[in-house]
């Protein structure tokens, strides 16, 4: 054969087979399908498209264990490669006509898709087989890599029926395989695919491509909200050893480079001056407007009953407000992405996450048309939603610097340009009431947020509905407990800061407030936390079994030594439910030590549980460090934050001792990413109550209390 020929699967809305010859990549024994999920060599190799980006998730090994459960292979006979901007053939399959990832959807949208890719691919090598040798399909069995046939014993390798299966059509709906029958889902002791590369600096991010030709560029970006530029020293910038080029785009002043440090020292030489607004956003100022936005209803978000009369109907009222942060994203490798641009092409290596929007955005900035647009998803150090911004800013940034210097660029953003650049997690103000009955239990619930709308004024926009954008609201307008009366109310002011969805978004500071207060409405009545809970829920039976086993694995209810104590939480976040314990040491001077974590979470089948364990893991880690040390504030229109140095994160000595439990569960998986985040800060702070008595309503709780 001059040319290699492949087996083709592709999964879109339904299940398309295209058969043909490789390509050049084929050519040179690189054997990848570029417009396929499942491709499979002569030699036997097979290749997985991966459609979403991974960002440490973990979507390089758990989405390829879907096809070789069902193809028969052993996952480290499997090449992973990552989808082109291509939304026809790799969209997310919860957001309609758009490729993308995130709201921890990667497997949820994935789990059928990729089973009926590898399962059509297996039935049409059986059937290759089954030509070959004149057997019948029923004497033939796909099992590691090729197909047997009981009667004689013989072996035929994937690839040598490759050839022949390429030639029939795929089936219409080939058979699953059952849970009862899986060798690698739910499975532990798959390896991740990624670990070695990362170790060993092989593996390959955005900034690490190298063109002939180029240029590296950093942008000098307003120091405050509004401001605009007023002069810049152009000549001064060139006059650095290096710098090529001094352009203005739509953010900033760009100075591109022939190495990092000459950019960096030429944006220093600009010495940018900048007409700043009269009006600059404090945190100072913010706080004192939306607590007056408190004592004012809202708009509703929820109601069951009339919260309203029987607040002042209970035995007992209650009220406490709670305040939560701005946060950056702080993903280990800053924004970068690589551009190359010609007048009919624009390619760019990048992190993406919203491969459909970057398209389109990177095509505005070039004049072109999004197809001639070419996205090649590279990995990405973290994201945490920083990367999924309808802005595409430093996507159009690379598009805008290349046009300009006509030449290949690689757009950098440092550290510093991270933590100041916003985007931020929404700073939130939960005001919440209740009333008690004589029993000590619930009656009314009024929960009243003030936050700025992540979807307004954006792409998203038409998702806000009757003044209420779900992302603010979720996990609040939706609590699980059964309280007889509920209201919840939201107020979205605006600010200049911009805001972005944050890992778990919503929940990250809805979960805080509701979980908190529930704790105090437990003392008020004379419950054990957990025992309110478990009334609460008794008609919700997967919070109420990650409760149980968080609790039962953590000893709830082991007396603990002196100034130690013990805090719990429960949240359902993208269709997952976890619950979790923390353990903490308060010392006699106020210092905070965690001890340990138990956590428990149903997230559906779970497809590689190692991978499972590790989000829950790194979730903790996460929102620990927001619950004691993030936090972004604001003063004279400005990020006061510039670094790891003053936006701490937890340290290795830190970490406490962390057990996670998954519940077996029968349901189709649902996401792991996100919700392992918004129990944790609650349930630190109830344990902290336990431990000292002091109730914790503000974050971040610093490294004392």
């Amino acid at each position: 054969m001059k040319r290699r020929t492949f087996l083709k699967v592709t999964a879109g809305t339904g299940l398309v087979l295209a058969v043909g010859e490789a390509r050049a990549q084929a050519e040179s024994g690189g054997g990848a399908a570029i417009n396929a999920f499942v491709a499979i060599a002569p030699d036997g190799r097979v290749t997985v498209t991966v459609k979403h980006l991974e960002m440490g998730q973990g979507v390089a090994t758990g989405l390829p264990v879907l096809v070789a459960e069902e193809l028969e292979v052993d996952p480290a006979q499997v090449t992973v490669e990552f989808a082109p901007a291509d939304a026809r053939r790799y969209n997310n399959l919860f957001w309609g006509p758009s490729q993308g990832t995130g709201g921890s959807t990667a497997t949820a949208n994935s789990w059928q898709q990729l089973r009926l890719a590898g399962a059509a691919a297996r039935e049409m090598l059986v059937e290759a087989a089954s030509r070959i040798l004149r057997a019948e399909s029923s004497t033939l069995t796909a099992l590691n890599g090729g197909v047997v046939h009981a009667p004689s014993g013989r072996r035929l390798s994937y690839g040598e029926l490759v050839e022949v299966a390429a030639t029939l059509a795929p089936p219409a709906a080939p058979p699953l395989k059952q849970p009862a029958d899986f060798r690698l889902i739910g499975k532990p002791g798959v390896k991740r695919t990624d670990s070695r590369m990362k170790s060993d600096g092989t593996a390959k991010f955005g900034a690490d491509i190298r063109l002939p030709g180029l240029l590296t560029a950093l942008v000098a970006r307003p120091p405050v909200w509004g401001a605009r530029i007023e002069a810049y020293d152009r000549k001064a910038a060139l006059a650095v050893p290096g710098v090529m080029a001094v352009v203005p785009i739509s953010s900033g002043i760009a100075v591109a480079a022939s190495s990092f440090w000459a950019a960096h020292k030429g944006r220093e030489a600009l010495k940018a001056r900048w007409s700043e607004p009269a009006e600059r956003v404090s945190t100072e100022a913010l706080r004192r407007d939306w607590t007056a936005l408190l004592a004012k209803p809202g708009s509703p978000a929820a109601t069951k009953g009339d919260a309203a009369l029987a607040l002042g109907q209970g035995s007992q009222r209650l009220a406490a407000t709670y305040e939560l942060p701005y946060l950056a994203h702080a993903p280990m490798e800053p924004l970068n992405c690589v551009v190359r641009l010609s007048a009919a092409k624009c390619e760019i290596w990048a992190g993406c996450q919203f491969q459909t929007h970057d398209q389109a955005m990177a095509a505005k900035a070039a004049g072109l048309k999004p197809e001639q647009v070419e996205i090649h998803t590279m990995l990405a150090g973290g994201s945490f939603g920083r990367r999924a911004n309808p802005a595409s800013d430093y996507i159009v940034e690379g598009v805008e610097v290349a046009k300009a210097t006509n030449a290949p660029v690689r757009l950098m953003w440092t550290r510093e340009d991270d933590i100041t650049g916003g985007y931020y997690r929404p700073m939130a103000l939960h005001g919440l009431e209740a009333s008690l009955d004589e029993r000590g239990m619930p009656l009314a619930w009024r929960h009243r947020l003030v936050c700025q709308s992540i979807l307004a004024g954006g792409p998203f926009a038409g998702m806000v509905k009757d003044g209420i954008d779900p992302v603010s609201v979720e996990g609040a307008a939706n609590l699980a407990y059964a309280i007889p009366h509920l209201a919840v109310e939201l107020h979205s002011p605006k600010a200049p800061v911009p805001v972005l969805w944050w890992r778990s978004v919503g929940s990250s500071h809805t979960a805080f407030a509701t979980e908190c207060f529930l704790d105090e409405l437990a003392q008020a009545g004379a419950k054990d936390p957990l025992e309110l809970r478990r009334a609460l829920l008794a008609d919700k039976p997967r919070h109420l079994a990650v409760l149980e086993l968080a609790a039962a694995k953590a000893g709830w209810g082991n007396p603990l030594p002196a100034g130690k104590g013990r805090g719990l939480a429960v949240q359902e976040s993208f269709h997952s439910f976890v619950a979790q314990v923390v353990e903490v040491t308060v010392g006699p001077t106020g210092a905070i030590k965690v001890d340990r974590v138990v956590c428990a979470v149903d997230c559906g089948i779970a497809v590689t549980p190692d991978v499972v364990r590790a989000q829950m893991e790194g979730g903790i880690a996460f929102a620990l460090s927001a619950a004691l040390f993030g936090e972004i504030t604001l003063k004279d229109g400005r990020a006061e934050q510039s670094n790891f140095h003053d936006y701490r994160c937890l340290r290795m000595d830190e970490m406490p001792v962390v057990e996670v439990h998954i519940v077996p569960s029968p349901a189709p998986p649902t996401g792991v990413g996100e919700p392992g985040v918004p129990p944790l800060a609650p349930a630190l702070a109830n344990a902290i109550f336990a431990a000292c008595g002091k109730r914790i309503r503000k974050l971040p709780m610093g490294e004392r209390v």
